[in-house]
């Protein structure tokens, strides 16, 4: 039996309705970026640090991050309670994973905040 220990939501619903959310963000965010690329086609590199400089798209990105994170968890979480039957091999995957995605979305704040 598989429990729901390493879900992300408390619910198959909860996971369900985030696992949608983010695909809206992530949905908004690539209509946005191709339809700037789109409308500024001599963009400059002044144009598009300008663009990522300002504090409502490092926001909105962040939330992309955030969004890839919890979409990808939820995702490869019920790929692998799905095809990976044994709870240790299991266990494995799921917290590399988890670690993964912790290093990307640290290092994908670093990138949008400079810090």
């Amino acid at each position: 039996m598989v429990t729901q220990i390493t879900s992300f939501g408390r619910s198959g619903l909860y996971d369900w309705m985030m696992q949608r959310v983010s695909a809206l963000v992530l949905s908004f965010y690539t209509v946005f970026i191709i339809g700037y690329l789109l409308l500024n086609p001599d963009l400059t590199y002044d144009q598009w640090s300008g663009l990522f400089e300002a504090t409502w798209m490092r926001i909105f990105s962040l939330m992309v991050l955030l969004s890839i994170g919890i979409h990808s968890w939820i995702g490869l979480w019920s790929i692998s309670t799905d095809y990976i039957k044994a709870t240790g091999p299991r266990f494995f995957f799921q917290s590399l994973c988890g670690l993964a995605m912790f290093v990307y979305v640290v290092w994908g704040v670093q990138v949008i905040w400079g810090l």
